[in-house]
C-alpha cells in the first residue's frame, strides 16, 4: 500500500482523488479524451481527503478567491 499524498503523512492511502494537496485538480499535461486522463490522482488517508474536501467545499461556498486560474472540482 502507498502512503497518503497529503505532506508529513505516513498513514497509507486508502483514498483515490483526483484533488491535489493543495484542494485544486493538477492537470496531466497529455492530451486527453476523458476526466480521469486529464487529472492526476493522488492517494488520501481517510483523515486527510476529509479535511481536503471540507476546505474545498468552504472555499466553492465563499464568495471571494474565485479569480485564480484553478478548475473547480465542480466545473466537471
Amino acid at each position: 500500500m502507498s502512503k497518503c499524498d497529503f505532506p508529513g503523512c505516513t498513514e497509507g492511502s486508502f483514498i483515490i482523488s483526483r484533488l491535489s494537496p493543495d484542494g485544486f485538480l493538477v492537470s496531466t499535461g497529455n492530451k486527453a479524451y476523458s476526466f480521469r486522463e486529464a487529472y492526476k490522482r493522488f492517494g488520501y488517508c481517510e483523515k486527510h481527503h476529509d479535511e481536503l474536501m471540507r476546505s474545498v467545499w468552504n472555499r466553492v461556498r465563499e464568495s471571494d478567491g474565485k479569480g485564480d486560474d484553478h478548475v473547480a472540482p465542480t466545473a466537471i
